[in-house]
């Protein structure tokens, strides 16, 4: 794995992660098209590192929204812990268990098998970015021509049971590469009724909630393969994937730039648009043998 290697998938991290488009689902055809392994020791150590560097974006971006937002008084401080606990619990309670539901279906003889062996097929990849395509152009498309003069910075703007759903479908998009985190959660909070600014920035609010345990799963993966295999890869890896982490940094900043100015401008459908289009580029490469 080059320096350039590591640019690549920082950059293209950083901005699909951050964008409502899959970062896993680009990340994985990147890997493939430059002839790389993703379940690799060194290649775990790296995603960890890039969804570090892009947890650390979207703090240093969305910080001031929330100190605004959330933080100017007890009362919608409370508030919002309560949605983002609420949100939270759904996630895990529909994603653990489809997670443990596909692993028993998927390796029904396998006594320590994970889902991560099925993140890189291309074949599951496309039709998962089809369905967070389609979800997006309907949201898009039925708010496009709303006026929402909610101020950017006032409360919540959204109720309990709003919250509730769009942790649950965070839930849904765990198991599966392809099906954009953003792009579902924000298009749902879209759909019920939350303001366009209002679903983005409680989204990343639950991404940074998210991001940690996720982390920590993929470095007890990581750990595990090391032991396993009596090597020392992360030891060489490390500064590479540290590397890794400040351009993926820098390239989710630039991507939460571009994802606010296109929720403002109501060209969010787009994304959608574009989905549909990777769907199809990622199911002719695994018709092409990737």
């Amino acid at each position: 794995m080059s320096i350039l290697h590591v640019i690549i998938l920082a950059i293209v991290q950083g901005m699909a992660e951050l964008l409502p488009v899959s970062s896993s689902a680009h990340v994985v055809v990147a890997e493939k098209l430059m002839g790389m392994d993703p379940s690799a020791p060194q290649m775990t150590l790296l995603l960890v590192m890039l969804h570090t560097g892009t947890m650390f974006a979207v703090i240093a971006y969305f910080w001031t929204q929330w100190r605004r937002a959330y933080f100017h008084d007890r009362e919608t401080f409370r508030t919002i812990a309560l949605q983002i606990l609420v949100a939270t619990f759904f996630t895990g309670l529909i994603g653990g268990g489809l997670i443990e539901a596909i692993e028993k279906l998927a390796f029904p003889r396998a006594k320590h098998a994970e889902i991560e062996q099925l993140f890189g097929r291309l074949d599951l990849i496309a039709p998962a970015l089809a369905i967070a395509g389609i979800l997006i152009l309907i949201a898009g498309w039925k708010r496009r021509n709303a006026h929402l003069d909610t101020p950017r910075d006032a409360g919540t703007g959204m109720n309990t049971a709003q919250a509730g759903w769009i942790g649950a479908v965070q839930g849904l998009c765990l198991p599966f590469r392809g099906f954009s985190r953003s792009g579902a959660t924000i298009s749902t909070g879209m759909l019920l009724g939350v303001t366009r600014n209002k679903a983005e920035v409680f989204s990343f609010a639950l991404a940074v909630v998210l991001t940690p345990p996720a982390i920590a799963r993929e470095v007890m993966r990581l750990v595990k393969a090391e032991h396993l295999s009596g090597g020392s890869v992360v030891a060489a890896a490390m500064m590479p994937s540290l590397l890794g982490a400040l351009f993926a940094f820098i390239a989710g900043l630039l991507a939460l730039r571009w994802l606010s100015r296109w929720l403002e401008t109501g060209r969010w459908h787009w994304f959608g648009v574009y989905c549909l289009a990777a769907a199809g580029v990622v199911a002719y490469l695994h018709h092409m043998g990737y």
